[in-house]
């Protein structure tokens, strides 16, 4: 691994990179009607047009690694790709989505502005070259049971398919059984490859299987574990939230309340001004 460097990318006239102000990639877990979306997608941009930054609109078409086979997946890929496509046509935004299969890559890049390889199939080559050859820039889930140096062996796969246009996030670490830790010196780690960082805060507050038919969450710590991931000096934020959580369709317990968006934003803010702010001190 190299000494630092930085490999910023461009999305849409956002530059995304760990030098530069936080970007946040933030909307709903997974589409679950096209005038929830629309609501949030307004939302987001109204608080984060007010503070200025930076802002991509994340949401699934398809949850493909639901826990059970009752779990609601979203709308699929056709229906899913139009609402997107409406929400960056009335919104001015660029859109974030994760594709599971390769066949879903090709239509989904004429859509989004980002496509995310999702943690649990992070390891799959045929989907990362499909990805790779969209030429979209690719947010690349770390998985759950993989160290932070390994995520190279799966940046190498995208280089040598001819895609440099990549951002790593990550979303916490597997604990014993239905927990999550989220490791601050692993960011250092996956900085020093030089492609944008970004932090998945949510995720990271999941309990894996801890209910009788999904994953469990720590709503209540959100704040408290974007402040500790931004204080790393990272390039973006990735948040999902929900007008009301308790009735969400997918990771019910996680998701930050609409309603908290402003006041959350703006200490996320706050605290990466300061951090970017200080000099480097060389403790080697």
């Amino acid at each position: 691994m190299s000494a630092m460097t930085h490999k910023p990318i461009a999305v849409a006239g956002i530059t995304v990179g760990n030098d530069q102000p936080f970007v946040l990639l933030g909307g709903l877990n997974v589409l679950e009607s096209r005038d929830l979306a629309m609501a949030v997608a307004e939302r987001f941009k109204e608080e984060t047009d007010r503070l200025k930054i930076p802002y991509i609109f994340k949401a699934s078409f398809d949850k493909a690694n639901r826990s059970s086979a009752d779990s609601f997946r979203g709308p699929g890929l056709e229906e899913g790709l139009k609402w997107l496509s409406e929400i960056k046509t009335r919104f001015e935004l660029p859109v974030i989505t994760d594709i599971h299969e390769p066949a879903q890559a090709a239509a989904a890049s004429e859509v989004a502005d980002i496509l995310q390889l999702p943690a649990f199939l992070s390891r799959q080559t045929d989907l990362i070259i499909a990805l790779a050859k969209t030429g979209a820039a690719i947010n690349i889930k770390k998985a759950q049971f993989l160290a932070p140096q390994e995520m190279g062996h799966i940046l190498k796969k995208f280089e040598q398919a001819g895609n440099e246009r990549l951002m790593l996030c990550e979303r916490g670490s597997s604990f014993g059984y239905n927990n999550l830790v989220v490791d601050m010196l692993g960011f250092t780690v996956m900085k020093q490859f030089g492609y944008p960082l970004v932090f998945d805060v949510t995720h990271a507050l999941q309990q894996p299987g801890a209910l009788a038919t999904g994953a469990g969450g720590r709503r209540a710590d959100v704040t408290a574990l974007a402040r500790a991931g931004l204080s790393q000096g990272i390039a973006g934020l990735f948040l999902e939230a929900h007008p009301n959580p308790d009735q969400a369709l997918c990771d019910a317990p996680c998701a930050l309340r609409l309603d908290n968006l402003r006041p959350f934003l703006e200490q996320m803010q706050a605290i990466d001004e300061l951090t970017k702010s200080l000099p480097t001190i060389d403790t080697a």
